[in-house]
């Protein structure tokens, strides 16, 4: 939650590759204060079923960037087969010659100022990824 002199932040992801939310994707959290100040790692969690991650560490006071890191590989790994069960004419690891994810991890940076809240919602695929800033 934020307050007048910290940001929150939250996140979700969805798995567009099968149309549903990506759970148990493990997410760490960190902050600086400043552009030239050094990350300080303030932890994590990982999403639930519904791809939600509710329970992310809140920002220190004078926080200016957070980072979020998503580590997908792990996640692609385990979806592995039933993601070329669910897309029958596109398999996980299409042209890649690799046993492992393309993107094995994401990380997202982005400014924040005091007062406000954070939603940045993950839209991932095994081959690419976008985000934003949601409500």
């Amino acid at each position: 939650m934020s307050t007048d002199t910290t940001a929150s932040v939250s996140t979700h992801i969805l798995d567009t590759s099968i149309g549903r939310p990506a759970e148990g994707v493990a997410i760490t959290l960190a902050a600086r204060a400043g552009s030239d100040a050094a990350w300080t790692a303030l932890g994590g969690s990982a999403t639930d079923a519904d791809g939600r991650c509710k329970d992310l560490p809140a920002l220190p006071e004078g926080t200016t960037h957070v980072r979020l890191d998503f580590e997908t590989e792990a996640y692609f790994l385990s979806k592995q087969n039933k993601q070329a069960e669910a897309q029958q004419d596109a398999p996980a690891n299409r042209d890649s010659g690799a046993a492992v994810a393309f993107f094995p991890e994401v990380a997202i940076t982005f400014a924040v100022v005091p007062g406000e809240h954070y939603h940045v919602p993950l839209l991932l695929n095994p081959f690419g990824y976008s985000v934003y800033r949601g409500s």
